[in-house]
This record gives C-alpha cells, structure tokens and sequence, in this order.
C-alpha cells in the first residue's frame, strides 16, 4: 500500500507549497506497523465519500490522504476544524513515520 500526504493552507502555506508530498510505502514497514496502517486508513475511509464539512477556519490546514492499494485509489481530504477522530489518527501516525523517515535518512 502506498500513501501519500499532501498539506494546503494554513498560516505556512507559501513555505507548504514548496514541499513535495510526502510518501510512505508499507512493504517497507515490518508486517505488525504495516497492519496498524491499513487499520487506521480503513478507519478513516468512510470519509472519502463524505463531502466535507463546512465550517472551516481561514488559516486552518488542510490534509489530502491518498492510498493507493492493489489498484485501488482512496483519497481523504479534511482540515484541521473537520477532522474525524480517526483521520486524525492516520494523520498523526503518517506523521511519525515522515519524521522517522527524515531523521534517518
């Protein structure tokens, strides 16, 4: 499974827009941490089919999840004042394993 996040906006978004997505490959993740992804992305999934909400704030940032999975494509879009709690789950773990990815490599 790949995915790939991508964030807009927010009070950093001309810096933002310098920064390519952000992409993270589970075949190189061991089996139990791959697992614990998958579990968190099909938790946040009902969410692409949602619109999403309205409500949001000027400088609040917005996140676009994509997995990409045997052929399959599933993109997640919510901004800091819309996400669910499980989005924000898969949000906060995409996040650790980018920052692992940059302070090893």
């Amino acid at each position: 499974m790949k995915v790939t996040l991508e964030t807009h906006g927010g009070q950093a978004a001309a810096i933002n827009l310098r920064l390519p997505p952000q992409v993270l490959d589970t075949g190189n993740l061991p089996e139990e941490a791959a697992a614990q992804v998958a579990r968190l992305v099909a938790a946040a999934a009902p969410e692409a089919s949602a619109p999403e909400p309205p409500g949001g704030a000027p400088d609040a940032m917005s996140y676009t999840i994509t997995v990409e999975d045997g052929g399959r494509t599933t993109v997640l879009t919510r901004s800091d004042t819309t996400m669910s709690p499980a989005f924000a789950a898969l949000l906060d773990r995409l996040r650790e394993y980018f920052a692992q990815q940059d302070s090893e490599g």
